[in-house]
């Protein structure tokens, strides 16, 4: 069977991997995909409606939909009306992540616990509610903003700041509405599982590094690493978890009469109070899958088809006991500005030291080199015995790769360790 993989980052490279594994999957295509899917098959094509075409003339089994952003654009509901199966939800349930705002309603409709939070059209009135406010506090551009939209503002200087930002457009339509948000204190946790609208089932927690600079300092940014699993969510609290958030949400989709089938990210914050929502996301996160779906045991293709089915219930997902860590190698200036076209060396060589390198903002010259495309370059995962061993892996495999001007994390899964 074919499988159709929409995107090009670090995400659809590591869902096009697990998926080749698959011994039902005889061809992966991926559009566009990058050069480290260089054994898939790539399709140019972008738009929707011609992917819904390729997808029928090309018989394909299922259709996977890595980015957030067609998603809420309702690519779903395209290949839906032409009876092809696709993983995702449709356009009305990824505003789940299009609109926190949407998102906020959703959690206080169905009593899944989350953070305090206001939103705002216009400026004078965001600054007006600051204003009144204790710091830190959180500033949130709306919409989607490829991970770079969320403020944590320390003093009420850096809260204006960030609503002036906001407004002035420097993350485009995404922040016409802002947020402005109670600052949860505590260790956060990447929640994913799968659901096809009668069960929910939970991948293997992880946690990810979303701020730029070493010990969670600097601006946000997509994500600069990630481990899995997370020795935050115990028994315990993933017991927590399933009642609150989980079981709940699912609840809440029916209710709302939400079709959703595809995988729904919570990003929790653990506070002294319990697990409370931070945000979702409705799709795989972006470096947690490069850690998460190394431990899958179990046959990815199958899964999304139970979940696109309706067959999720008969589903049994089995995971390897070996923790993994991915670092990412970014370019230069990231999250802000940044130079594209260095040459990428020693890919191999961490690939010789046993890691999987997963390739998120790449690209190739006229010579055949790899080269650098993006902020976020490189995804590099290794697995351990132990949290330890996994992370000496990682760094041993990492040092061997370099570009002019990248840069990395040296601390990703501090907090295990701790």
């Amino acid at each position: 069977m074919k499988v159709l993989v929409i995107g090009g980052g670090g995400r659809e490279h590591t869902l096009v991997w697990k998926l080749q594994q698959s011994p039902k999957v005889d061809e992966v295509i991926c559009a566009p995909g990058n050069p480290g899917m260089s054994e898939a098959r790539a399709c140019p094509i972008t738009a929707p409606d011609e992917l819904a075409e390729f997808a029928a003339r090309e018989n394909i089994a299922l259709t996977v939909v890595g980015p957030e952003a067609p998603l809420c654009a309702g690519i779903v509901d395209t290949f839906r009306a032409k009876g092809l199966r696709i993983f995702g939800p449709d356009a009305e349930g990824a505003q789940l992540e299009g609109s926190k705002s949407y998102a906020k309603a959703f959690m206080a409709a169905h009593g899944i616990p989350t953070g305090t939070a206001k939103s705002f059209t216009n400026e004078g009135d965001a600054l007006d509610y600051l204003s009144r406010q204790s710091m830190p506090i959180v500033v949130k551009a709306d919409g989607l903003a490829a991970g770079k939209g969320v403020i944590v503002a320390e003093t009420e200087a850096m809260a204006v700041e960030a609503v002036k930002s906001c407004f002035s457009g420097v993350f485009g339509e995404a922040g016409s509405t802002v947020l402005i948000e109670e600052c949860l204190i505590g260790e956060e946790a990447s929640i994913l599982a799968l659901t096809d609208g009668k069960v929910i089932v939970p991948l293997a927690s992880s946690q990810d590094h979303k701020r730029v600079g070493e010990g969670d300092t600097g601006p946000n940014t997509g994500g600069m690493g990630a481990y899995s699993p997370a020795p935050v969510v115990t028994d315990a609290l993933w017991k927590v978890i399933n009642e609150q958030v989980l079981d709940r949400f699912l609840k809440g989709c029916q209710a709302d009469g939400l079709d959703f089938r595809g995988v729904i990210y919570a990003g929790v914050m653990v506070t002294e109070d319990g697990p409370k929502v931070l945000e979702f996301n409705v799709r795989f996160g972006d470096p947690e899958t490069q850690a998460i779906l190394p431990r899958l045991e179990s046959d990815l293709f199958d899964a999304m088809v139970a979940t696109v089915d309706g067959t999720l219930e008969q589903t049994e997902l089995t995971w390897a006991d070996d923790p993994a860590v991915c670092v990412v190698v970014a370019s230069g200036g990231y999250p802000g500005p940044y130079a594209k076209g260095h040459v990428i060396e020693g890919i191999g060589d961490a690939e010789a030291l046993g890691a999987t390198v997963f390739h998120a903002g790449t690209s190739t010259d006229e010579d055949g080199n790899t080269i650098t495309a993006g902020g976020r370059v490189l995804g590099v995962t290794c697995r351990g015995e132990t949290i330890r061993d996994a992370i000496e892996r990682v760094y041993a495999a990492v040092e061997s790769i370099s570009w002019r001007d990248s840069f990395f994390r040296r601390d990703i899964a501090h907090r295990a360790l701790d």
